[in-house]
């Protein structure tokens, strides 16, 4: 790892092409240390064949990448020692135990005791959440308790990078949460790198975010900065009355960008978009208050779903093509 700036995995006009069909194209990826970075797409969008470059499983066409400082063409086997993966589909012993499972597991990374082994399996048991199903065969397990299983599995040697392919994507509501709280215990330990498109999964414990659309990276950074949406940060004011001139004199504050209005049953809804957040928290509202002639009923920051952003973003990019 890059210890001066903190990145885990990151990559150089990376690109895959398999015959015609180009599956990455000049992909640019910074993967923070001990970060949740979820990694979003529509299917077919290029996240399995990104993982799968990453982790020396398949040749780039072009470009480069490197985890954890290590050249992933030339030192996959250095890189693959402290990664823990787990496929979108993962297998096990079906007829063994979730322990039996894990010890099996674990004698592939350690040979000391026991004891020692026995010990990090316990660990691992009690971190998924199946301490209590550890004696029971896989094969009555349900999807949820598998995955959770999968993810002691890719953990088990201690990982500085863990990276999962759809974690939770064919689990029910209680199955996916049950996932994601494994997921959120792990960020002490590692950096958790995943791909879904599970939306609502990413907004509820990823801070970090990119999407892929097409092979092509179109949006990248922190949860709350890709959360902004295209305007930025944006206040949201409905007001009665009838503001003379509010436009122009809010025109005026450098710390405003630009402003939009309309009619709502009496009412007139603002939107403020705004530049310098802090400024505007702290006058916004008292700017808009000084006017006599209106009442504020409504003020708040607009909040955008990463649902909303997903669409608007590859949606845009799609009109592009």
């Amino acid at each position: 790892m890059d210890e001066k700036n903190g990145i885990v995995i990151e990559t150089h006009g990376l690109s895959k092409s398999f015959g015609q069909v180009q599956a990455l194209r000049g992909v640019d990826l910074r993967v923070p240390r001990h970060s949740i970075f979820g990694f979003l797409g529509p299917n077919g969008a290029g996240k399995t064949t990104l993982m799968k470059v990453l982790l020396g499983l398949s040749r780039p066409t072009a470009g480069s990448g490197t985890i954890f400082g290590h050249d992933i063409l030339t030192e996959s086997v250095a890189i693959r020692e402290r990664i823990g993966y787990l496929p979108q589909r993962p297998r096990f012993i079906e007829h063994m135990t979730a322990r039996e499972n894990l010890v099996f597991a674990a004698k592939f990374f350690f040979s000391g005791p026991q004891a020692k082994i026995q010990q990090r399996c316990d660990e691992m048991l009690e971190l998924a959440g199946l301490a209590d199903k550890a004696d029971r065969p896989i094969k009555g397990f349900s999807g949820g308790e598998k995955q959770r299983l999968g993810i002691a599995l890719a953990q088990v040697n201690y990982p500085d990078l863990l990276i999962l392919d759809e974690p939770a994507s064919a689990l029910d509501p209680l199955g996916r949460q049950a996932v994601l709280d494994v997921m959120a215990r792990l960020r002490k330990y590692t950096t958790v790198f995943y791909s879904t498109h599970i939306l609502d999964d990413v907004q509820r414990v990823s801070d970090t975010v990119a999407i892929l659309n097409r092979g092509e990276l179109v949006a990248s950074g922190p949860i709350e900065q890709i959360l902004n949406g295209k305007d930025g940060v944006v206040y949201t004011v409905a007001l009665k009355g009838a503001p003379s001139g509010l436009g122009e004199r809010l025109a005026e504050l450098p710390w405003v960008a630009h402003t939009a209005v309309a009619p709502r049953n009496g009412t007139s809804i603002w939107q403020v978009s705004v530049s310098n957040e802090a400024a505007a928290e702290k006058n916004l509202l008292r700017y808009v208050l000084a006017d006599p002639a209106v009442t504020v009923i409504e003020f708040s920051r607009k909040k955008y779903e990463l649902e909303e952003i997903f669409i608007e973003i590859v949606k845009g990019d799609d009109d592009g093509c």
